[in-house]
């Protein structure tokens, strides 16, 4: 089993927004995606959004809109 990165967390935030072709922009959501707060860049520390560039670059599917 893949372990998956936790619902909102940089990782998971970076690689949505790279599956979705959103442009980069480090963010993530503590309470989950879609509730507040949004922590931006400049409120992150430099291992969360290096946990973002992570999963921005290493996500190989992308939506097919068909």
């Amino acid at each position: 089993m893949i372990d998956l990165p936790k619902h909102g967390s940089p990782m998971d935030r970076g690689s949505a927004d790279r599956y979705y072709g959103r442009p980069y922009n480090p963010h993530w959501c503590p309470n989950g995606t879609a509730y507040h707060p949004r922590i931006t860049q400049e409120s992150m520390t430099t291992k969360q959004i290096a946990e973002y560039r992570h999963g921005y670059l290493n996500e190989e599917d992308r939506k097919d809109w068909g």
